[in-house]
């Protein structure tokens, strides 16, 4: 069973900096590409950043060049460094690992921008 455990969230300034967490339990965790989203009230949850097993990156337009999504297989952890935060980075994010059959996501870690 995989299981999937965000935290790092709270509250920023406008242009500061948070680093999000996803803690994952199973063997397959460092074998699975493993994506960041994000939810506001009343909007479908958007994509942020994926990283392969391998450590390949994605990201959304919205974001790039200021988040920054990695990864550490040997503690099952996967990172999300955001800089430059903008009141529209303002939401819950949640983790999730979808391979192997499984579909998985974390409770989710709020942040909050303030302008």
């Amino acid at each position: 069973q995989v299981q999937l455990a965000e935290s790092g969230g709270g509250l920023v300034q406008a242009g500061g900096s948070l680093r999000l967490s996803c803690a994952g339990s199973g063997s397959i965790f460092s074998r699975s590409t493993i994506s960041w989203y994000r939810q506001t009230p009343g909007k479908q949850r958007e994509l942020v950043a994926v990283i392969g097993s391998g450590g390949t990156t994605n990201y959304a337009d919205s974001v790039k060049g200021r988040f920054t999504i990695s990864r550490d297989n040997a503690k099952n952890m996967v990172y999300l460094q955001m800089n430059s935060l903008k009141p529209e980075d303002m939401a819950v994010y949640y983790c999730n690992l979808r391979a192997w059959g499984y579909d998985t996501w974390g409770q989710g870690t709020r942040v909050t921008v303030s302008s």
